[in-house]
């Protein structure tokens, strides 16, 4: 085409009239009904399509939608004879006019005086970069060669077979755990599909190359067939590897086990396997015994390196996770409720559309066998001068039991959404009554397919056994940290060990947010429904309130919280925390804005919040499930996915809780716990790329720092909730004995550990020696001891250095002269207890007016009567600006001070009233964002603006 033309073809695109040419489609399946769609979309005419005949009554997709749009359409069940063209079928072709011929794929051999006839021929998809990986299989060749790039080419047809010259390629990386599915999924469909239709813009603009296919580097690979894919063990893991995920699923890499052909799926190369535990188990031909493991079946290749395989087929069709290997492969049938019943009749239905050549579903009616996986398979001999398209999976063999299975797992979603199947649901279950009792475990929540498994450390304390997990927990199970490395956590009421728990390193951070990342981008959580995620996070609510007890106890042992008050905040303000969060799942929305119009055209402006990606949260130690619920609860409603590093110093009761969350439902990757050091695993959430926001709760120094971090990585979002030096006024009009009682309660409670504890008590002086003697009077009654006896009143301080440093503190005040009233010590017993103080005479220079405790000391000054600005400023004279508290009669007063009070949040006649509904955060060097109430959310989310033109 000269430069005129091609300067006409760009003219008639400027004013919206697409460039047409008159196509037959030749070819069948989903990758050919959107090739045929997007041609449509750039007004081509579709002259015919040529498809597969019907199968059981049901319509290839292709010819669904041609028909569907009125075009012709053509079932050929054959277009040669012994070789030779069937004049009839070449004829009724010819007749359509057609000036292209598009295969997208196709599975029918095509005569070349179909191929020929068009004016401009005929291109072809194929899924590699050719001449690399010719043949029907060339997907798999491109895994099992373990090339670092794939990709696909649209090609012209010629007599050979895939050797035509080359119109179009597209590459892509191949990842190290890619399998034909995934690369498929990924690249191969949605960039194939837009790569067919821009090879036919470029021919229908005359800008069409025609490359010949060089001779170096070409290669022909025969089809994978079940006979041809067992596994030669004399290989490098690697290799292994590549075998595997290259017939994974179709036909299916195999090799004798105890007598019987299994085949494996779900291959990954994994480190430290000479740290596999579990059951040998022998492979003739392998160089040393595979083992089953809680992760499946690590296998070695010659080079003493390792794959692990997830799954395992047998010959009679059943899958089955690789971990299960040994186990009896059978439960105990659960009893249907009359509403399951009505469930599994509807299922039954559902099995009967899907497998319309069965007369009658039973119990022991299997969905491969009977009839989900047929299809008729075209003889592939005598193929010169004849194409065979191969793409999907390995050529039509995979493609209709996967359409079938597609199908099941979506009318299980239609019938109940709360059931959600994946594919591997159903290979694992494949007769109807294993499929039925498999639905209902999971709608009851009971599905323990793939059991976690949970190397408790177990302890009878407060009347009850606690099983407390102390591994880390990553991708949904519990692994020991990277090289063994473990520390011990200490019960703070007598200063021994509790357990050894898994410490971990940079590797370890590194696996979490990959974990986090692919459930994110690639799992089922990225995908869910949001009234779906709701759902699991109400139901994680309701295992952690079954659960509460025990949660309560570890909390106390680990933390050094009173039982009882560990039960009532930590624990339950933990559960009243996700069950807020989730009612919000399907409640985050974005608006519509007007927006000046581009007339004469009309514009819609409208947002969208999205969740983030990958959130890191880092928690401190005084509320150690608390402070976890109150970040993670609104992370997860906004769909996003955590890796989590609680207080070394705590790690228990967030290990539990990874436990229950699993338990839950919660998918893989969605939640990961990581027990380790601030400098280490801290750090390395804030500096890794793949991290887009970090909450944290801790001191302002560390913050500072994390913050820093953040920004010089990649910018992350951050939440900081960090120290506070909150001031309680209290006025001379007030209620003494409610005074009285908030002060208590501002200072002692949860031991002083307590991010907005009252850090200073202004109190009027005309009230002042009244009220320092009642309280000198309360706490002298209050009752220092083992967090689980209901009747202690002060547990022990969280941790040793936590400790010294109070005696320290109050060490300083008493040199700077303040009075020290009352307490001031650790408590001669084991643990690390120490005395409920009260400082007077406290001047607004000294270092315990100045900074924060983080302990039981009551910090208290006067201020005049009257001189109600005059204890404003001095109120606001810090740098933190958390929470504070004002305590009075008069409600205008009350109004004024509050206005005037630096600080996120402001107490009046009362403290330490949070709620889940509202907002919790701080000013200045307090931090900034919210935790708590609708906008925690907004921590979560990013706003995007969409603005359509019409």
């Amino acid at each position: 085409m000269g430069t005129r033309q091609e300067e006409e073809c760009w003219f008639c695109r400027q004013a919206g009239k697409a460039v047409r040419m008159k196509i037959a489609v030749i070819g069948q399946s989903l990758f050919g009904q959107e090739v045929y769609k997007e041609l449509r979309k750039d007004s081509h005419t579709i002259v015919g399509v040529f498809t597969i005949p019907d199968k059981d009554g049901k319509a290839d997709p292709l010819a669904t939608e041609a028909e569907k749009d009125g075009v012709p359409v053509f079932k050929f069940p054959r277009w040669r004879v012994k070789g030779k063209a069937i004049p009839e079928v070449v004829a009724q072709y010819k007749a359509t006019g057609a000036e292209l011929n598009v295969l997208p794929f196709c599975s029918q051999f095509i005569p070349m005086e179909v191929i020929d006839h068009p004016k401009h021929g005929s291109i072809i998809y194929h899924p590699s970069l050719l001449p690399r990986h010719r043949g029907a299989s060339a997907i798999n060749w491109t895994l099992i060669h373990g090339d670092k790039k794939g990709g696909f080419t649209v090609f012209w047809a010629d007599d050979g077979l895939d050797t035509g010259p080359i119109l179009l390629q597209r590459e892509c990386d191949v990842e190290p755990n890619d399998t034909v599915n995934t690369i498929y999924k990924r690249f191969l469909f949605p960039e194939g599909v837009k790569g067919t239709v821009e090879a036919v813009r470029l021919i229908a603009e005359g800008k069409a190359p025609r490359i010949t296919q060089p001779q170096e580097g070409a290669t022909y690979e025969c089809i994978q067939k079940k006979d041809n894919s067992k596994i030669d063990w004399n290989q490098s893991a690697e290799a292994l590897h590549n075998w595997i995920r290259g017939n994974d699923k179709v036909p299916g890499a195999w090799a004798d086990i105890d007598g019987q052909k299994v085949t494996f799926y779900g291959s990954t190369l994994v480190d430290n396997s000479s740290a596999a535990k579990g059951q040998p188990l022998e492979i003739p031909g392998a160089s040393k015994p595979g083992i089953i493991t809680k992760a499946g079946l690590v296998l070695f290749g010659n080079d003493n390196k390792a794959l692990l395989v997830k799954n395992l087929q047998f010959e009679d069709g059943k899958m089955i996770a690789a971990a299960q290997y040994y186990s009896s492969g059978s439960s105990t049938a659960v009893e249907l409720t009359e509403e399951e019943k009505v469930f599994a009749e509807q299922m039954k239905a559902v099995w009967k559309s899907i497998l319309s050549n069965v007369t009658r579903i039973e119990d022991s009616t299997d969905f491969f066998k009977s009839g989900a996986a047929s299809m008729d398979v075209v003889s592939a001999t005598s193929r010169s001068k004849s194409f065979l398209l191969s793409t999907l999976f390995l050529t039509l063999r995979v493609y209709p039991w996967f359409i079938a299975v597609v199908r099941l797992v979506e009318e299980v979603k239609l019938q109940a959404s709360s059931c959600q199947l994946q594919n591997e649901d159903v290979y694992m279950n494949t007769t109807f009554q294993e499929f039925i009792q498999m639905c209902i475990r999971k709608l009851r929540g009971e599905d323990d397919k793939e059991e976690l498994v949970v190397d408790y450390v177990e302890k009878n304390i407060n009347n009850m056994t606690i099983k407390m997990p102390h591994q880390l927990f990553i991708n949904g199970e519990f692994v020991d940290a990277d090289g063994g490395k473990t520390y011990k956590t200490i019960n703070p009421t007598d200063g021994m060990a509790i357990c050894d728990v898994s410490l971990a390193q940079i590797s370890d951070v590194d696996k979490a947010v990959a974990a986090a990342k692919e459930a994110f981008e690639e799992g089922e959580w990225g995908k869910m429904n949001p009234r779906d995620r709701g759902r699991l996070i109400y139901q994680l609510a309701d295992l952690m309130e079954e659960h509460q007890e025990e949660l309560a106890t570890i909390e106390a042992i680990d933390s050094g919280a009173v039982y009882t008050l560990a039960l009532k905040t930590h624990v339950g303000m933990s559960i009243q925390t996700f069950r807020y969060f989730a009612g919000w799942c399907d409640k985050i929305q974005g608006s519509t804005i007007p927006i000046n119009q581009a007339r004469p055209n009309r514009n819609l402006t409208f947002t969208k919040k999205e969740p983030i990606g990958v959130c890191a949260i880092v928690i401190p130690w005084n509320y150690p499930l608390m402070m976890l619920a109150w970040k993670t609860a609104a992370c997860l409603a906004a769909g996003n996915t955590v890796v989590l590093k609680p207080a070394q110093v705590t790690p228990l009761t967030a290990l539990k809780f990874a436990e229950l969350a699993a338990r839950a439902g919660l998918p893989k990757g969605v939640i990961n716990i990581l027990p380790g050091s601030g400098a280490l695993v801290g750090q390395r959430l804030s500096d890794h790329p793949d991290v887009r926001k970090l909450g944290f709760t801790g001191s302002t120094e560390i913050g500072k720092h994390i913050m820093k971090s953040c920004a010089v990585s990649n910018v992350k979002k951050v939440s900081l909730e960090l120290g506070g030096k909150s001031p309680l006024i209290i006025f001379s009009d007030c209620d003494m004995d409610k005074a009285v009682r908030m002060g208590m309660s501002s200072v002692f409670f949860n031991k002083g550990e307590n991010c907005i504890a009252a850090g200073r008590l202004f109190v009027e002086d005309t009230i002042h020696d009244q009220f320092v003697k009642r309280v000198v009077e309360e706490v002298k009654k209050m009752k220092i001891g083992d967090p689980l006896d209901r009747s202690t009143d002060h547990g022990p301080q969280n941790h040793k250095a936590h400790l010294d440093k109070l005696v320290e503190y109050c060490q300083n005040g008493v040199k700077e002269g303040a009075t020290l009233v009352c307490g001031g010590k650790q408590v001669q017993r084991p643990g690390f207890f120490f005395e409920p103080t009260v400082f007077t005479d406290v001047g607004d220079h000294m270092f315990i007016a100045i900074e924060e405790s983080f302990g039981p000391i009551m910090i208290i000054s006067k201020f005049q009567c009257g001189e109600v600005d005059d204890v404003l400023r001095r109120a606001n004279a810090t740098e933190y600006g958390l929470a504070s508290g004002v305590i009075t009669r008069d409600i205008s007063k009350a109004l004024y001070v509050s206005e005037r009070l630096h600080a996120g949040t402001v107490f009046v006649n009362t403290y330490n009233k949070t709620d889940v509904a509202s907002p919790f955060g701080g000013f200045k060097q307090s931090g900034f964002g919210k935790d708590l109430g609708q906008e925690a959310l907004n921590e979560y989310l990013r706003t995007k603006a969409v603005t359509i033109e019409y």
